[in-house]
């Protein structure tokens, strides 16, 4: 981990923890057609944590046309009213984390990110490192905490729609963080429609992990993004199917000191309209 690295690890963690003014510890465990992740929470959880759940608070309604995607983003007052009941403040640290693959804790990275907060980092292995490790466990819902003052200022991140998408694929690096056979049209278990944006980049986010779930050091992801044809000279993006996965290609890259632009919506916004093209293959 670098001193820009917005990963933190467990032994980090537990340290601030024990600190003057210990970081706000936010656990967005979810699984797409999982186990209810509250109850996961609930079960056992690191001491003072807060639960932020993903469909609710990391993500707006649903339209019934699909424009914006599976998980559209929240409504800014939505999602800055919840941090601040989970006792949020700017001048403190927040530190996101889910059960292992930092997946659904990357979306809590960037949407507070993009919503202002100066200072968010992600625990590297999550839940599992954490108990791994011998961390203290704490059960039930969570300690009510003092509310916190955050206030969103929406923006701060890049975003993309499907046009800026279309074009990043002609004139940048688009990069597609779904599973590889997802991207060829081989397979596609969640939208209506199989395979991916025309210029689009395969970049499968799981590649970006040790098989514990822990992130690979910042030599080995610029290699892999460099082979990519990802460069500091070229407009970077990513997308997935709902904007999910994507937030952890983002944070990838942010790892190596690059910025890359987040297509919220993704592939289930893209499909959303007929007309839009579809390419298969490799």
């Amino acid at each position: 981990m670098g001193v820009s690295d917005p990963l933190v690890d467990v032994a980090w963690l537990r340290a601030a923890l024990s600190g003057p003014n210990p970081p706000r510890v936010l656990d967005v465990r979810w699984r797409l057609g999982g186990p209810p992740p509250r109850e996961a929470f609930e079960a056992g959880h690191v001491p003072r944590a807060g639960y932020l759940d993903l469909e609710t608070e990391l993500a707006g309604p649903v339209r019934a046309d699909r424009v914006g995607g599976r998980h559209p983003l929240p409504d800014q007052q939505v999602l800055a009213t919840s941090l601040r009941r989970l006792g949020v403040d700017v001048g403190r640290i927040v530190v996101v984390m889910d059960e292992a693959d930092g997946t659904s804790a990357a979306r809590a990275w960037w949407l507070l990110r993009h919503a202002g907060h100066p200072d968010v980092r992600q625990l590297d292995g999550g839940w599992r490192a954490w108990v791994t490790s011998g961390g203290a466990v704490e059960v039930g819902p969570g300690r009510e905490q003092p509310p916190g003052d955050f206030v969103a200022g929406w923006g701060r991140m890049p975003t993309l729609d499907a046009t800026d998408a279309a074009d990043l694929a002609r004139e940048g690096v688009l990069l597609d963080a779904r599973a590889a056979a997802r991207f060829r049209g081989e397979a596609e278990p969640v939208d209506p429609v199989a395979g991916h944006i025309p210029g689009a980049v395969s970049a499968p986010a799981d590649e970006d992990l040790a098989e514990d779930g822990t992130w690979l050091p910042v030599g080995v992801l610029r290699r892999r993004y460099v082979g990519l044809g990802v460069d500091a000279g070229r407009a970077l993006g990513a997308y997935c199917g709902s904007g999910v996965t994507a937030a952890h290609t983002v944070l990838a890259l942010a790892r190596l000191g690059l910025v890359a632009a987040l297509y919220p919506g993704s592939w289930s916004d893209w499909v959303s309209d007929p007309a839009r093209p579809v390419e298969t293959g490799t």
